[in-house]
């Protein structure tokens, strides 16, 4: 999907449309680059910000392995997190791959694509930090956030029963603001109106 049509959808640009593909398939241990808007310039598509949350006060980037993702329900329990509770961003995105296990211990799986019922783009619910990494030069990170399985999720993700959450449209604005409880975007209080297929 062009992200100039995404841009429209949520009234964003970004400065260099042309830089920006949609891969079919993210791998987030790779810690990519991913297009994302956040709350401090809500009408920009940045394309700086690496996945994989690095907190102002680590020492090195090791940490960014376990801050991919980051449970709602307890943002305000976790170092890495509680700190940037406030800074909020939509991370953009056309769909998302989930594995179904067939057995016990994973070794058969069936792969599920999973998109928005009513929207060809979506933003997840995320989380943004800066570093500065030995040199002195400042990394921009993001982690998603994640919370319990809807009905269908916990079909698809049946190992850890958990899914991002996946913002409706008309719902990115009230996320990105700071005043709003991050918790009524936690299910079953917030659920989005996802479809999933096997692939």
């Amino acid at each position: 999907m062009d992200i100039r049509k995404i841009g429209k959808q949520f009234k964003a640009a970004a400065d260099h449309p042309d830089s920006i593909v949609f891969d079919s398939e993210i791998n987030g241990f790779a810690y990519p680059v991913l297009p994302v808007i956040t709350a401090d310039a809500p009408s920009k598509i940045e394309l700086s910000y690496e996945w994989g949350l690095i907190p102002s006060w680590c020492r090195d980037e090791a940490i960014r392995k376990n801050t991919l993702n980051a449970r709602i329900e307890s943002l305000s329990e976790k170092p890495a997190f509680k700190g940037v509770i406030a800074n909020r961003c939509l991370v953009l995105a056309t769909g998302y791959f989930e594995w179904r296990w067939l057995d016990e211990k994973g070794k058969s799986k069936q792969k599920f694509g999973i998109h928005h019922a009513s929207a060809e783009a979506f933003a997840f619910a995320g989380l943004y930090s800066f570093w500065r990494d030995p040199q002195r030069r400042q990394r921009n990170t993001f982690t998603i956030c994640t919370t319990r399985a809807n009905e269908q999720m916990q079909y698809v993700h049946n190992t850890k029963q958990r899914m991002p959450v996946m913002l409706n449209p008309g719902d990115e604005q009230a996320w990105l603001d700071p005043t709003n409880d991050v918790q009524a975007f936690s299910f079953p209080r917030y659920t989005p109106d996802l479809v999933a297929f096997p692939n």
